[in-house]
């Protein structure tokens, strides 16, 4: 290594005594010409000179020369590309995902657009009206509307349908239909297309129109669905009679009953009543309630015109539902402007144009995606800061990689330019040497992560995978530029108590310190998710695209980087303190292990800052990932207050809670009595009371951690009656109202004074606030009461709810006993419903944004961590020649192999514990300095459309994050010295010792 094993005249390199200028070559034997042109003869073209063939044989001869480090720099080049590749795709593919699976809950009601235009007007003439529903009109408009719709919302043509249908719903005067108190059955006429595709016949045949229907036919033909049939007594052949407009009745005859091919499909739950009949309660003032039954007959699109001779108001609509596979979560901006205008804009303008002048456009698809947005809004920039993490630890490794290339071949390139080479001829052929390396390398790990991200857009993947090709081809050149811009063979000492800070260094440093500073005051102060309102109704939300949100992102990474700057200014003084008495012991090794770590390169600041910058990423991304967790536990802990929770609407049999007992992996079971509607005084307003066994129930607080409380304090006086009503004692004095445990709202309107609360069954109880909380087991929400259940009456006090607790709570076993004990296997109306605690948790995963963002940052973690120990192994190799060197010296003055070993590993530990230690406080201080400004409840807790759960989630430090990866470090720097020992010892030291040869 570093032998001129080449042609002089490569590289620009002048031969002893020659008169050319350094960096020319003679164009042939003669002298005084300018190179690049030819001599007067010359068989070639003027003006060009000859192709200089030396590029190959010198890529070739460096190959040869080292094939390890060719192949260890492009299996590093490949893995980086990979990851850098697929990270985009990832992302893309989970917020795609997260925004269908947002779109599919929601429910096609929501979701479609429903586009809707009343009957023709009465002034125009008949045969025009009627024509204007017929099938024909209403499709060529169905194909209208289709061709407004702006990309890129995307409908789907299979699940959108058209049609006809009455606004009023129709009374039939058939007796023989299901009356429950009484009242008529009522009908709705629904003349829509598509119901061949959407159905298979169940009985009969599907309804036909034959000869031409008029506003004045008599009789039509119709099908009902399978539950409609049920529920309603419609056979085939039944005829059901509707109210005529200015006519007789309309006859509607039954030919067949359609079972739903996909009852769950757009077509069948954009309008339920199509498919399952509804028992309709209308609003009453006092009295038993009335109900009847509202049901739906399917007529052909052919029968639509008898629609406009009834009194239904008929309307035509137009119904476009989105298709979920052609939503994008990067067109979630243009998809929020393509439904606006739908709305109201242009879109709507051409709606009407290709209708009717008073057609209308509605759907809360708006709705839908601004929920998205925000959720994302609050998921991405915790997903930055694991990639800016990441991403500058693997920047780090990629600069050592260069930097250990260019100390290797220190002696080579310092003899190539005092030997005349230029700089710019050395850094064209090292740029050359290793892109021939690198970008196949590249090229292969782009291929990979195509392969292993199938999904997502291809650019975002290229550009990152030739970021990474780029920085690895200039890493070298750049390194070999700075180190050797002045001939030189010899260096000074660059060992770390010798060489002093430069100027630029210092401003570097108080730069980067600036910077760190304003991204952890931005961060908190704004937050993670500090985005405008409309940013999020523009659906916009989220995007990392702004100079100050980058900052933010990168404010963890920017911590460790100061850390590791100011750590590595501090190094010299403690290794300086304990030179002195370490030098007053017996023995050489303590000692030289500490000039030795001493006099360790100034290239020790790029290790440093890897391992820094990675311990900091992984306590903050496990802190992270650990708040997520436990917020998840907390909330499913709040909204059911244990393990498991039974609950009913009427009173539980008094034997299942000892048959809960019995069930598998149940300790301990609470049982409650909670009246949601006890009203206090003469109010009107209702408070959600419990009624609990104090001794039990003190104990699941206390093990919840909600609201522990003294269950002496909470049980009920024993002069109290056992209706826990007051009634005056022998001296005239009233009997003590029960204590109870008030939430801090309930406590703020009631104060401590005794009131009374009237219950559901009727029955009178005087409480007095004496225990205030702001969490309880029992109910979730702010508003609550706890009380005894011992000086309730008999009625209210049995138990309607059991709160079951246990290490490993079977849910099938728990199902099956509370059926058994009441007796859901016979009379389903006695049904309990039964939740667990793990289903509640799992509830809150069920976005693949949420999920998808959470994989994306463990994996960020852990190839961070990957390229933590990657750098400590390139610290290492860099250091190992020299060492080796030192130890087969040693051994020849008699240092024994466990002297060797030990020197080794002294030698090794005050920078491993440097990086452990620096890299524990850098990610405490992070994660303490940045807490305000994070809120975990996006990824945590928070689901696209729905009801937000009770609690936040707030980051909190992570031990195991903190130790374990430092203490990894630390076993990993000692274990690595420690073998290098070893080998060193098993192996001759005729190599090391050889006179000249450079290590």
């Amino acid at each position: 290594m570093g032998r001129d094993s080449g042609s002089g005249a490569r590289l620009g390199i002048r031969r002893p005594g020659s008169d050319e200028r350094p960096g020319f070559r003679r164009s042939g034997s003669g002298t005084g010409r300018r190179p690049g042109f030819r001599r007067s003869g010359s068989d070639k073209r003027p003006g060009f000179r000859r192709r200089d063939h030396s590029v190959a044989p010198w890529i070739r001869t460096r190959l040869r020369t080292a094939p390890g480090a060719a192949v260890a720099l492009a299996l590093l080049v490949m893995a980086t590309a990979c990851l850098a590749a697929a990270f985009p795709r990832a992302v893309e593919r989970y917020e795609d995902a997260g925004l269908r699976r947002a779109v599919v809950d929601a429910t096609a009601p929501r979701t479609s657009l429903q586009v809707s235009a009343p009957q023709p007007g009465t002034y125009i003439p008949q045969s025009e009206r009627e024509s204007a529903v017929s099938p024909a009109s209403m499709r060529k408009a169905y194909e209208r509307v289709l061709n407004v719709v702006e990309r890129p919302l995307a409908v789907d043509p299979a699940q959108s349908m058209y049609g006809v249908r009455n606004v009023n719903n129709l009374e039939a005067a058939e007796t023989w239909l299901p009356m429950p108190s009484g009242l008529p059955a009522q009908m709705s006429l629904a003349a829509q297309s598509g119901l061949a595709e959407h159905s298979r016949m169940s009985a009969g045949r599907l309804p036909r129109a034959g000869d031409t229907v008029t506003a004045a036919t008599r009789e039509v033909e119709a099908a009902v669905t399978t539950e409609t049939a049920k529920r309603l007594n419609i056979k085939v052949g039944s005829v059901i009679h509707v109210p005529g407009m200015q006519r007789d009745p309309l006859a509607v005859r039954i030919t067949g009953i359609v079972a739903p091919r996909d009852p769950e499909s757009a077509y069948w739950t954009t309008q339920p009543l199509l498919r399952t009949p509804s028992l309709i309660r209308p609003p009453t003032q006092g009295g038993e309630p009335e109900t009847y039954w509202l049901g739906a007959l399917l007529l052909p699109p052919d029968a639509a015109p008898v629609l406009l001779g009834t009194p239904g108001e008929p309307a035509r609509y137009w119904l476009l539902t989105p298709d979920p596979a052609a939503l994008t979560a990067h067109d979630l901006s243009r998809l929020g402007s393509a439904v606006a205008s739908l709305e109201s804009g242009p879109g709507l303008v051409k709606v009407r144009d290709s209708t009717d002048a008073d057609t209308g456009v509605s759907t809360d698809l708006d709705e839908v995606l601004a929920s998205y947005a925000q959720l994302r809004s609050g998921v991405r920039p915790l997903v930055s800061v694991a990639a800016f993490g990441t991403g500058a630890v693997a920047v780090v490794v990629l600069l050592m990689a260069g930097r250990l290339t260019a100390d290797r071949r220190r002696t080579e390139l310092a003899l190539l330019r005092a030997r005349g080479a230029s700089l710019r001829g050395l850094t064209r052929r090292l740029v050359t040497e290793t892109a021939v390396v690198a970008l196949p390398a590249g090229a292969l790990g782009l291929a990979g992560a195509l392969l292993l991200v199938p999904y997502g857009r291809a650019p975002y993947a290229v550009g990152a995978a030739l970021a990474v090709t780029l920085l690895a081809c200039a890493a070298l050149p750049l390194r070999a530029l700075a180190a050797h811009r002045v001939v030189g063979v010899h260096g000074a000492r660059e060992d770390l108590t010798s060489v002093r800070p430069s100027r630029r260094r210092t401003i570097a440093e108080l730069t980067l310190l600036v910077l760190a500073s304003a991204a952890v005051l931005a961060l908190r102060s704004r937050g993670t998710s500090g985005t405008s309102d409309e940013a999020l109704d523009s659906g916009a939300s989220g995007d990392l695209g702004s100079s100050g949100d980058q900052l933010v992102a990168m404010a963890p990474v920017l911590i460790g980087v100061i850390a590791a700057l100011v750590l590595v200014r501090l190094y010299p003084l403690p290794l300086r303190w304990l030179a002195r008495p370490a030098g007053r012991m017996r023995g050489a090794i303590g000692h030289l292990s500490l000039a030795r770590a001493g006099r360790t390169s100034v290239s020790t600041v790029l290790p440093l800052l890897a391992l820094l910058t990675a311990l900091t990423t992984a306590a903050f991304g496990g802190s992270v990932l650990t708040g997520v967790a436990d917020a998840r536990d907390r909330a499913a802990v709040l909204n059911l207050g244990a393990d498991a929770r039974v609950e009913a609407e009427s009173a539980l049999p008094a034997t299942l809670p000892e048959r809960v007992r019995s069930a598998p992996g149940v300790q301990e079971v609470t049982p409650l009595s909670i009246a949601y509607e006890a009203k206090p005084g003469a109010g009107v307003e209702s408070v959600p009371l419990a009624g609990v066994d104090p001794e039990g129930y003190a104990r699941l607080a206390d093990r919840t951690g909600l609201g522990a409380f003294p269950a002496g304090e909470l049980k009920a006086s024993p002069a109290a009656p056992a209706d826990g009503t007051s009634k005056p004692g022998a001296d005239g004095s009233a009997k003590a109202p029960l204590p109870a445990l008030a939430s801090s709202a309930v406590a703020d309107r009631y104060g401590t004074h005794p009131f009374s609360l009237r219950l559901s069954d009727g029955s009178d109880v005087t409480v007095r606030i004496t225990l205030v909380r702001d969490l309880t087991p029992a109910l979730p929400g702010t508003d609550f009461l706890i009380v005894d259940r011992a000086g309730l009456g008999t009625v209210a006090a049995r138990p309607t709810t059991l709160l079951v607790t246990g290490d490993q709570v079977s849910g099938g076993a728990l199902r099956k006993a509370v059926a058994a004990g009441t007796g859901a296997d016979a009379d389903p109306t006695a049904r309990a419903d039964v939740r667990l605690r793990s289903e509640e948790r799992a509830r809150y995963v069920d976005s693949p944004l949420q999920s998808g963002a959470e994989r994306v940052y463990a994996a960020a973690v852990a190839a961070g961590s990957g390229y933590a120990v990657l750098a400590l192994l390139l610290a290492l190799v860099r250091a190992a020649p020299e060492r080796a060197a030192l130890l087969a010296r040693l051994r020849t003055m008699g240092l024994t192999r466990s002297q060797g070993r030990r020197l080794l590993v002294l030698e090794a530990l005050p920078q491993a514990l440097l990086a452990a230690a620096g890299g524990i406080l850098t990610g405490w201080a992070a994660v303490r300095l940045l807490a305000p400004g994070i809120d975990l409840t996006s990824i945590a807790l928070a689901t696209p459309g729905g009801a937000p759960p009770t609690g936040t989630a707030a980051l909190h430090t992570d031990p195991a994050s903190l130790f374990l990866p430092a203490v990894t470090v630390l076993l990993l720097a000692t274990g690595i010295a420690a073998g290098q020992a070893w080998w060193t010892g098993r192996r001759g030291s005729v190599r090391e010792l050889r006179a000249g040869d450079s290590r």
